[in-house]
């Protein structure tokens, strides 16, 4: 399990939550948050690929963010 962290400043809340829904097919995540970061808990189905799965879930939260048009 890794423990990334998407400060609320930078990252929409939407989008985390779109990744999260189209990345479960690669890893299970819970999700919290604290007053300044969207917190997401990350455990990839397969071991051999989870530094990349995690990579790319992390780029892929930020171009959501980006195709939204930042925080809202």
């Amino acid at each position: 399990m890794t423990e990334l962290r998407f400060a609320r400043d930078v990252y929409a809340g939407e989008a985390v939550d779109e990744a999260v829904k189209t990345w479960s097919r690669f890893a299970d995540f819970a999700l919290t948050e604290t007053e300044a970061h969207w917190v997401v808990q990350v455990t990839p189905k397969h071991e051999a690929a989870a530094r990349q799965i995690i990579g790319e879930f992390g780029n892929f939260v930020l171009g959501l963010t980006v195709d939204r048009g930042g925080v809202s």
